[in-house]
């Protein structure tokens, strides 16, 4: 299953006022934003519902095709073994298994970039 998606934009503050307009009739809304200092890149938005941010975007200051698409993992040894199997295919580290706390206590994911340069993700939201 997904737990989230995000796209590369080029215009940070004009993606995040475009989005809170043409989202607010599907009750989905501005949930979280990340800032720079915490993601060591660009600032990124997080939109959804009922406090889950499930569509993201950011701008890291790069211009870039790559998405990006998280997997759910219902516990903290998948995302390592997503990890372990992702690097043995061929993909390159992006980001070890570990904890996550800027989005939230629990937050423990992994991220490798597959052939293409795509950022690909599997989190675990469950405590440890």
């Amino acid at each position: 299953m997904l737990d989230h998606v995000g796209i590369p934009v080029s215009d940070f503050a004009r993606a995040k006022a475009f989005y809170a307009q043409s989202l607010a009739p599907l009750g989905i809304g501005l949930v979280m934003e990340v800032t720079p200092e915490q993601t060591g890149n660009g600032s990124t938005a997080g939109f959804g519902s009922e406090g889950k941010p499930y569509f993201w975007f950011g701008d890291d200051g790069r211009p870039s095709l790559h998405t990006h698409v998280a997997f759910v993992a219902d516990s903290r040894a998948k995302v390592d073994a997503f990890h372990a199997a992702a690097l043995a295919a061929g993909g390159r580290d992006n980001g070890a298994p570990g904890l996550r706390p800027h989005y939230h206590e629990n937050y423990y994911g992994a991220f490798v970039l597959d052939p293409d340069g795509h950022n690909i993700e599997a989190v675990c939201h469950l405590p440890g």
